[in-house]
């Protein structure tokens, strides 16, 4: 395990060598892929939720600056300064640490509950799909981003309730996603007059997984199951992989960026370590390489009626490692 010191020298020790080895047109070669849970495990960032004083402070009322342009400040955050809410949508209604479900990792007793009813404007729904995010305090604890060269990696155990317990609708439901810098077309702007075309700038970038659910309750599907929706491929389009979900229970989730700037995704039933076999897509996010990883996050949906509650999620021991070459 590394502390936060001795990490952030490193970072400044090789900050321009890894600069230079992702160019644009360019890219390093991706060496034997990293599968996450591997390397060094990052202390100061994660959590086990094993704290039984483990408390969120909602602040609310909870911004809604994607739709409304409201950022209500003081923001929610957890007393253990490792995770916070979203200016951006806001953070999921209910936020509580609660007993790790049965089938666990092994002497786990605490794991992190997650969800929402209004996932738009508080006390305005929208009637259409909105999200809640919930991030954790990556550079601020530790320091400094985790460059691609050193592929960071990234896991969450994921405990699905019965499918009789979702949220009755077709659709994604929860998101497990990273944070990147990466390169991005931006409109050109100019001081007096406006430009015209589009510039390539450096900005971020959310690649991640969802998991979505089929519902037989639209009348379409024979039987609920759930599927996988990465995003994104290389033009920028959502797709689906890995395994069709027809057990639920608990899942381990996975991430790793490596230093060609890729996103590698992995998944697997349980709790136990991912296995190179788990792998399920590899991306290069909407064509660009990631330089970076900032942190991770989670994404609650619900449909944003007023009424209907989100799918109950529960997460529990969200670990970062990086794997030095």
């Amino acid at each position: 395990m590394l502390d936060a010191q001795k990490f952030c020298l490193i970072r400044k020790l090789i900050n321009v060598v890894a600069a230079t080895m992702l160019v644009v047109g360019g890219s390093t070669p991706a060496n034997a892929q990293v599968v996450p849970g591997t390397g060094e495990k990052l202390t100061e960032i994660g959590d086990d939720f094993e704290d039984e004083n483990w408390t969120f402070i909602p602040n609310l009322p909870k911004s809604s600056n994607n739709i409304d342009k409201q950022v209500r400040y003081p923001s929610g955050q957890v007393n253990n300064n490792r995770w916070f809410e979203s200016l951006l949508r806001g953070q999921p209604d209910v936020v509580e640490r609660v007993a790790t479900p049965a089938g666990g990792l092994p002497n786990s007793k605490g794991a992190m509950k997650l969800r929402s009813v209004q996932t738009g404007i508080p006390g305005a729904p929208s009637y259409k799909m909105q999200q809640d995010d919930f991030i954790m305090n990556g550079n601020n604890r530790f320091g400094g981003t985790i460059q691609a060269m050193w592929s960071p990696n990234a896991v969450a155990r994921v405990y699905l309730p019965p499918f009789e317990q979702w949220e009755k609708r077709t659709g994604s439901s929860l998101g497990f996603r990273m944070e990147t810098l990466t390169h991005v077309m931006k409109p050109a702007e100019g001081k007096l007059f406006r430009k015209v075309g589009k510039v390539r700038t450096l900005d971020q970038a959310w690649p991640g997984m969802f998991i979505q659910l089929n519902s037989k309750a639209d009348g379409v599907n024979k039987e609920d199951s759930a599927v996988f929706v990465i995003r994104a491929d290389e033009y920028g389009q959502d797709f689906v992989a890995g395994p069709v979900i027809k057990e639920t229970g608990w899942w381990t989730l996975g991430m790793t960026l490596s230093p060609d700037g890729r996103v590698h995704y992995y998944a697997a039933k349980g709790t136990g370590p991912l296995r190179p076999s788990d792998h399920i897509a590899t991306k290069m996010p909407y064509g660009e390489p990631n330089l970076q990883m900032n942190t991770v996050f989670f994404n609650v949906m619900s449909a944003d009626n007023g009424r209907t509650w989100s799918t109950e999620w529960i997460i529990d021991d969200v670990e970062i490692f990086f794997a030095r070459r």
